[in-house]
């Protein structure tokens, strides 16, 4: 077990098991044919993350270490909120970009499901967290993997 502190974007607590990618996550590509589609686990749809593709999201502790591609990245994690399709958490070893952020708070304010967020994780966090670990965030932007 191992604890990670970080800074809470959208404070909250979450336990979930972990869905890792080691490369920046493009929201769009991600989510596009689930939401388009209606894949009530959200599964991954961009065939450029080997770590992601085909594994569903909703309800995981996505870590990552930022988000990459197009500006309609915050609409797409809104989108995917609103339609209870989000990851229990969003985890960021790096500073989150102005785009998650937005998303994340757009479905923080508008909608009814819980998407705790937390960046500044660290690289060393990437480096510890493997996918199914259980994760527990707590508000204060305290994450702990076992």
């Amino acid at each position: 077990m191992r604890q990670f502190k970080g800074r809470p974007v959208i404070p909250g607590s979450a336990k979930a098991q972990a869905l890792v990618s080691h490369g920046g996550f493009n929201t769009l590509a991600s989510y596009q044919k689930s939401l388009m589609f209606g894949d009530k686990k959200g599964a991954c749809s961009d065939q450029n993350n080997p770590d992601l593709y085909g594994k569903p999201m909703a309800g995981a502790a996505l870590c990552l270490p930022q988000t990459i591609g197009s500006t309609t990245g915050g609409m797409v994690l809104y989108t995917a909120a609103a339609l209870g399709r989000q990851p229990a958490c969003l985890l960021f070893a790096k500073p989150i970009d102005s785009l998650a952020a937005a998303g994340a708070i757009l479905a923080d304010v508008w909608t009814d499901a819980s998407m705790p967020t937390v960046d500044g994780l660290g690289d060393e966090f990437l480096a510890y967290v493997q996918t199914g670990m259980a994760i527990t965030v707590e508000p204060d932007g305290t994450v702990t993997v076992e």
